[in-house]
């Protein structure tokens, strides 16, 4: 709950129609969609309200979904398998796909550690059920090691970074924007990435009752995202000022993020959805779910009409 709380401190809100009955919660992370919303000009004209909360990691957001505190949100798809299996409720109505060579296991810059196997009994820091811990599970089985070749710490994103920073842990095993922060700011260096291991997947996710009373708002979301993420693949110098300005954080950083990730959106296909099932089958044999879940379930195909008249416009 201290979690759920914390994020709700630094929600912001924007104004759509000033008389707008509805009110559409989404939850952030780094403002990773706000930003690119805004960069591109796709907020201003809106036909409803949106309430923005920005939190650290996709585990406080999904907290504050279950908890009814938000209607949608941003989650890579490692987290949103994680949290669906526990029994939130939630769906993904909207995918997007980016690379992978900032999803990455990060170590200091003078440690000995060169790659996977150096780091073999040693300690590595993530978020439970994040990207982090995917790529870990994922990179672990791809090399025929077992997943406690690493001792794995539970850490949310400022914790883990004040780890790394005094030794407490060996690697930490994160995302963008935290990576390049790590990589520019103090000299870390990534020595194992997600490229080829994991499949590069994230969703906007949202709860089943707030899919049926605000399906309209939702729908026009999701076209509006679409539209602001195939922008951003175009713009990267516009999209890293306003992210800037709104994280808080060089635009240095920024635009090594958004170049390396190249975010683009996608349909939620077979090819999603086969993806989606990879990831919930590798946690399942990895014991951190309990449940097999079908991918069909989880993801809602019922919004791609807007993604796809976004995309059949390139």
């Amino acid at each position: 709950m201290k979690r759920i709380l914390a994020g709700l401190v630094l929600a912001l809100a924007i104004t759509g129609t000033a008389n707008a009955e509805t009110v559409l919660r989404v939850g952030d992370q780094k403002g990773n969609a706000r930003s690119v919303m805004e960069a591109a000009g796709v907020l201003s004209d809106l036909p409803y309200r949106v309430e923005w909360s920005e939190f650290p990691a996709a585990a406080p957001l999904l907290e504050a979904l279950n908890a009814d505190a938000i209607d949608a949100g941003s989650v890579g798809d490692a987290p949103f398998t994680f949290a669906a299996a526990a029994g939130v409720p939630v769906k993904a109505i909207a995918a997007i796909r980016s690379k992978q060579d900032g999803l990455a296991i990060v170590v200091p810059k003078d440690s000995p550690v060169q790659g996977l196997q150096d780091l073999a009994g040693k300690t590595v820091g993530t978020g439970r059920g994040s990207i982090g811990h995917q790529l870990i599970l994922a990179a672990l089985e791809n090399a025929g090691l077992k997943p406690d070749a690493v001792t794995i710490v539970f850490l949310l994103p400022a914790e883990a970074k004040a780890a790394l920073s005094s030794g407490a842990i060996d690697g930490w095993s994160t995302w963008e924007p935290y990576t390049s922060q790590l990589e520019l700011q103090e000299g870390a260096r990534r020595v194992v990435t997600g490229v080829g291991i994991t499949p590069g997947l994230s969703f906007l996710v949202a709860r089943p009752d707030a899919i049926e009373a605000k399906r309209a708002a939702l729908q026009d979301f999701v076209g509006r995202l679409a539209k602001a993420r195939s922008w951003g693949t175009t713009n990267y110098p516009a999209y890293a000022g306003i992210w800037s300005k709104l994280v808080g954080l060089p635009q240095e950083v920024a635009l090594q993020y958004l170049s390396r990730q190249a975010v683009r959106p996608v349909a939620i296909d077979d090819t999603v959805v086969a993806d989606e099932q990879k990831t919930i089958d590798l946690y399942f044999r990895a014991g951190l779910i309990q449940t097999q879940l079908d991918a069909n379930t989880v993801l809602d195909r019922s919004f791609n009409d807007p993604v796809l008249a976004e995309l059949a416009k390139k």
